[in-house]
């Protein structure tokens, strides 16, 4: 059997327990929370696995919808905007330790990017935030052209025309 790696839906298959990222509150939400939220339909979490290996989870992220209030994004898109803004969330992106530094959590990240053009297709969203939990984070979301938000040192702002250039798709909304 080939090794390919794929993303898919969290289920009952994928062994929870034993993925470790090295950060307990990012272990405890895979372990004790993500199918909660899915059932509940409050977040949808998405791990990436070897077809070799389906149960062991490599890297897992979480996608929300929210809302940000205008004045609380970047001065040149504020006055694109109405008060209260809808866009989507990536709530959480882990990759376990053993794993890390391989570019997974890139792969996950452009996942994510492109599940958040697909939805602004068919719904009404301005991009995708992300928190970044320290300075590195920070600057690894930086480089996929997410901007800072002020007075917001750890929320990030991928406008969604600026998502789908990223992606090399035009968005249909222009």
């Amino acid at each position: 059997m080939i090794s390919t790696l794929t993303i898919e839906p969290l289920s009952k298959a994928h062994n929870r327990t034993a993925f470790d990222c090295g950060n307990k509150a990012l272990n405890h939400f895979l372990q004790k929370i993500a199918r909660q939220h899915m059932e509940k339909g409050l977040s949808k979490t998405f791990v990436l696995i070897d077809t070799e290996h389906p149960a062991e989870i490599i890297a897992y992220m979480s996608l929300v919808v929210c809302e940000v209030l205008a004045e609380d994004i970047p001065h040149q898109w504020k006055n694109k905007y109405p008060n209260r803004i809808p866009a989507a969330k990536l709530a959480k992106l882990a990759v376990a330790q053993d794993q890390q530094r391989k570019g997974y959590g890139e792969i996950l990240l452009i996942d994510a990017m492109q599940k958040t053009l697909n939805v602004s297709y068919t719904m009404g969203i301005a991009g995708l935030f992300v928190d970044a939990k320290h300075e590195q984070a920070k600057a690894y979301y930086n480089q996929f052209a997410f901007i800072s938000l002020p007075e917001q040192l750890d929320n990030l702002f991928l406008p969604i025309s600026t998502l789908a250039k990223s992606l090399g798709t035009t968005n249909e909304h222009e």
